[in-house]
C-alpha cells in the first residue's frame, strides 16, 4: 500500500504546446524568413505562394504542349553528419535539390518545382534558415521553383543540432523527348562523362570511417583541396539541368545516367536495354584528388572505389558517334569538362 509521502505530487500547472517543446511562433518566423528565398525561385507556372495546403502549377502557362510528369524523391544520407559536426549547414540543401533534380533529368525531364521536408527536435540558431537557403540556391541552379515544404519540430526525436532532410521534385518532359530511347541504342554508341565536384552525396558512411581512421579533425587543413577537411568534403553536388536540357530537347541524347550510389558500374547499365552493356576506359579521365586520398587512407580496393563513388564523373550521356564532336564542343562552351569515357557494346 502506498503511503501519502511516497505518492507523486500532481502538478496542475496549465501546459501549452511550447511547454512540450514545440514553438509554433518559431515555425511562423521561419516561414517569414524563407518566403523571399522561395519567391526568388519562382517560374511562370507557379500559382500562388507559400502557406497553402498544396502548391498549384499551371503546365500550360509554363509553355508545355504534350508533357509527361516525372517525379523523384531523395535525401542527403550521412553527409548530414558532417554538417552537424562542422556547423556548416548552407550546402546540404544544394545537395538535396541536386540528388532529386539530377534523377528526373535522367528521364529527360526539366525540374519544375521542389518541396522539402525538414525535421528536427527544436528549431534553433538559424540552422533551418541556413539549410533552406541552400535549398533555394539549389533550385536556382536547377531552374525549378521552391513551392513549399514541411518543417516538423518533434521534441525527443532528434538530439540538439541534428535534423533530417528529404526532398521531392516534379519535372516535365515533352513526350517526344523522353529518355532513354532504348530502341535507338546501338553497339558503338559513345559514353560521354561530365565532371562531378567530388563524392557528391554518396559514400559518406565510408568517408566518415576513413576520416575517423586518420585521426584528422574536420577543421584540419584539407589534404586534397582548399579550406578545411570538413569544408572540402561538404562541397555540394553539381546540378546538370542547364547543361543537359538543350541536348535532350535537341534530340541528340539517347540515354542519360546520374552517377550516384553504385558508381558508374551500377548506374550506367540502368539506361541501356538488356542486350547492351557499357565498357569503360578508366584511363580516359583522372579522378579528383579527394578520391585518391580516400583510397590511400582507407586502403580501399580499386573496384570497391568504383562501386561506391562516382570517381569524378557525375553524369553520363549515351550518344551516336557522329554527334560526339558537336556535343563535346557545346558542353565545353558551357564551361563543362566533357570526356569520352567508353562505349556501348553487345553483351
Amino acid at each position: 500500500m502506498l503511503t501519502r509521502s511516497s505518492m507523486t505530487t500532481k502538478d496542475n500547472t496549465p501546459l501549452s504546446y511550447k511547454d512540450a517543446g514545440v514553438d509554433i511562433e518559431a515555425g511562423e518566423r521561419l516561414v517569414d524568413a524563407i518566403s523571399p528565398l522561395a519567391k526568388a525561385t519562382r517560374r511562370a507556372g507557379v500559382m500562388g505562394g507559400l502557406g497553402g495546403f498544396g502548391a498549384l502549377f499551371d503546365l500550360k502557362k509554363d509553355g508545355w504542349s504534350d508533357p509527361v510528369l516525372v517525379s523523384g524523391t531523395d535525401g542527403v544520407g550521412t553527409k548530414l553528419m558532417l554538417a552537424f559536426d562542422t556547423g556548416i549547414h548552407n550546402t546540404v540543401g544544394i545537395d538535396l535539390v541536386a540528388m532529386c533534380a539530377n534523377d528526373v533529368l535522367a528521364q529527360g525531364a526539366e525540374p519544375l518545382f521542389f518541396l522539402d521536408y525538414f525535421a528536427c527536435g527544436k528549431l534553433e540558431g538559424g540552422i533551418a534558415e541556413a539549410v533552406i537557403s541552400g535549398i533555394a540556391e539549389g533550385c536556382k541552379q536547377a531552374g525549378c521553383a521552391l513551392v513549399g515544404g514541411e518543417t516538423a519540430e518533434m521534441p525527443g526525436m532528434y538530439p540538439p543540432g541534428h535534423y533530417d532532410l528529404a526532398g521531392f521534385v516534379v519535372g516535365a518532359v515533352e513526350r517526344s523527348d523522353i529518355v532513354p530511347r532504348m530502341g535507338d541504342m546501338k553497339a558503338g554508341d559513345v559514353l560521354i562523362g561530365i565532371a562531378s565536384s567530388g563524392p557528391h552525396s554518396n559514400g559518406y558512411s565510408l568517408i566518415r570511417r576513413i576520416v575517423e581512421r586518420t585521426g584528422l579533425k574536420w577543421d584540419a587543413a584539407s589534404p586534397f583541396g582548399a579550406g578545411t577537411l570538413g569544408e572540402a568534403l561538404l562541397t555540394p553536388t553539381r546540378l546538370y539541368s542547364k547543361a543537359a536540357l538543350p541536348l535532350i530537347k535537341g534530340g541528340r541524347i539517347k540515354g542519360l545516367a546520374h552517377i550516384t550510389g553504385g558508381g558508374l558500374t551500377e548506374n550506367v547499365p540502368r539506361m541501356l536495354p538488356d542486350h547492351l552493356t557499357p565498357r569503360f576506359d578508366r584511363s580516359s579521365w583522372t579522378a579528383p584528388d579527394v578520391f585518391h586520398w580516400l583510397q590511400s587512407e582507407g586502403r580501399v580496393d580499386e573496384d570497391e572505389m568504383h562501386r561506391t563513388f562516382n570517381m569524378g564523373i557525375g553524369l553520363v550521356f549515351a550518344v551516336a558517334p557522329q554527334d560526339v564532336d558537336e556535343i563535346v564542343s557545346e558542353l565545353s562552351d558551357l564551361g563543362e569538362r566533357p570526356v569520352i569515357i567508353g562505349e556501348v557494346s553487345e553483351k
